[in-house]
């Protein structure tokens, strides 16, 4: 599978792809439409992408004009394949890469010192991962208030936001993938 950076500074480039199904890169279709529907938002945000696999979310989003972006994921191998896209792309002066159990916590987020404002959610599918990762994400106290989070999920697995600061403003269906919109709310 070919992955290339859709639009911006860096578009047509193309990037390191890991071999197997372990990593599920997005398919460039729902790439641009998410970032057709967070439009001028990208221009400056601070990112988190997290289950950033080979970081083509997180490195579409410094193309089109992100600040910087912190790429957390736990596999060695995915994380191998992002170091490798970040230097061809030239962005290590704006990426930070974490790897980290996204599962257990996100305190290793807040050592970092501004809020995030921008937030990419992409694990693997029906396996109950996004309620601990919101839940995580929330208790991290790392998003700026409005901070918009897009999560690439099975329509199997429903998000709930009860109980936690998240509102889910959009959604949209792809195929075999719903991409849920939330707004964070202090």
């Amino acid at each position: 599978m070919t992955l290339r950076i859709i639009a911006g500074e860096l578009k047509g480039r193309k990037l390191v792809t890991v071999p197997g199904i372990q990593t599920r890169p997005t398919a460039d279709r729902v790439r641009e439409s998410i970032f057709n529907i967070i439009g001028a938002s990208v221009r400056g945000a601070l990112v988190l992408d997290l289950f950033a696999g080979t970081g083509a979310m997180g490195i579409e989003a410094l193309s089109r004009g992100a600040e910087s972006v912190v790429f957390t994921d736990n596999d060695k191998t995915a994380l191998t394949a992002l170091a490798k896209n970040i230097k061809m792309c030239s962005l290590e002066s704006r990426a930070n890469i974490i790897k980290w159990n996204i599962l257990k916590n996100l305190s290793i987020i807040c050592s970092f010192p501004a809020a995030f404002n921008l937030v990419f959610i992409d694990p693997p599918y029906n396996k109950d991962m996004i309620q601990l990762t919101l839940s995580n994400l929330g208790k991290s106290r790392c998003l700026e208030n409005g901070a918009r989070v897009a999560i690439e999920h099975s329509p199997r697995e429903p998000i709930s936001v009860n109980d936690q600061n998240f509102k889910i403003s959009d959604q949209r269906r792809y195929g075999k993938t719903l991409v849920s919109f939330l707004i964070y709310m202090v």
